[in-house]
């Protein structure tokens, strides 16, 4: 069977901390994974610099010289963001490759899930998911707000794999589907699975980071899953409308009841129950205003079809 060039994708910022660890323990994958003739020997790893403000792309640079027939890199021309930069290497990456794999550089991915990837690939499998099989490292709150994260997504519409971030396998033709998608508004989790093709999961223990500080935050994750939903899916709006129709219940039935007080001479002046609905009212129409702002300022934003990434220099042997 012919090897097939494997790609490995890694987004990068302000990871200097942990770099040079990652680069020693990948290289070491994939001189493995070559030896054992699971890839081609044109296999490489791609580490993509996000407009990083410390050493990372000095670092990056260092290593495609010292080692070329390994690492290639990629640099933004600024920050991008996470969603972004893995983008910019998986599209780059698929016109020299016949799959590519991402995963972040903090060594919290167990790369021994690789050698399963690659041959859940070469059973036939277009996305191969990597899935965390439990959340033991984690403390109670990170677990219950990324658990909930998952569950609000999937109530929300957004088809996504329950406890899987940006560690997969995505053959040629599954980028090729998902280069198809323009949205400027990126939500790779909820993405890739509308591609379509054979999927395949494995799973795996995550890791306490390596080094250095997470990425993401309690704030970074809730802005994250706004933007997954307000991305892939119309249900807030839809919950509007709803709501609205039962305050429209609500005040038919108030207005009812105020009326059957007056004729029954049971009326008398509710100053706090007229606030409290006053201020009810009020409150749900801010909100829905604001909801419905942030779909109008994503059609605008998409209407612009800005680029979603600049490359502005790529180091590739092969190129």
């Amino acid at each position: 069977m012919e090897k097939k060039i494997l790609y490995m994708v890694l987004p990068c910022y302000n990871e200097e901390e942990v770099l040079e660890e990652a680069s020693r323990q990948i290289k070491e994958k994939m001189l493995d994974l070559m030896k054992r003739e699971l890839i081609s020997e044109k296999s490489r790893v791609c580490l993509v610099n996000d407009g990083s403000k410390d050493k990372t792309w000095d670092m990056i640079q260092a290593l495609h010289e010292e080692c070329p027939e390994i690492f290639s890199g990629i640099c933004l021309s600024r920050n991008k963001g996470h969603q972004n930069a893995v983008l910019a290497g998986m599209l780059t990456c698929k016109d020299y490759s016949d799959y590519v794999i991402s995963m972040d550089a903090d060594l919290q991915d167990d790369i021994n899930a690789i050698d399963e990837m690659v041959i859940k690939y070469n059973e036939g499998a277009d996305v191969v998911y990597g899935v965390r099989s439990a959340r033991t490292t984690d403390t109670f709150f990170k677990r219950f707000t990324a658990e909930g994260f998952y569950r609000v997504m999937n109530a929300m519409g957004v088809e996504s794999v329950f406890n899987h971030a940006d560690f997969r396998l995505m053959s040629k033709r599954a980028l090729e589907g998902l280069s198809q998608f323009k949205e400027v508004n990126l939500f790779l989790r909820g993405l890739v699975p509308m591609v379509g093709y054979t999927t395949a999961i494995v799973t795996y223990e995550r890791k306490e980071r390596f080094a250095g500080e997470s990425k993401y935050p309690l704030r970074k994750m809730i802005s994250f899953a706004w933007e997954g939903i307000t991305s892939l899916s119309t249900k807030p709006i839809t919950m509007i409308s709803t709501m609205g129709f039962v305050v429209i219940l609500i005040s038919i039935i108030m207005i009812i009841y105020a009326l059957v007080s007056f004729f029954t001479g049971n009326s008398v002046p509710g100053w706090a129950s007229i606030m409290a609905s006053i201020w009810f009212i009020g409150g749900l129409l801010l909100l829905s205003i604001g909801i419905v702002g942030q779909y109008v300022g994503k059609i605008y934003m998409e209407t612009k079809a800005r680029p979603r990434y600049i490359i502005k220099d790529f180091l590739n042997e092969d190129k």
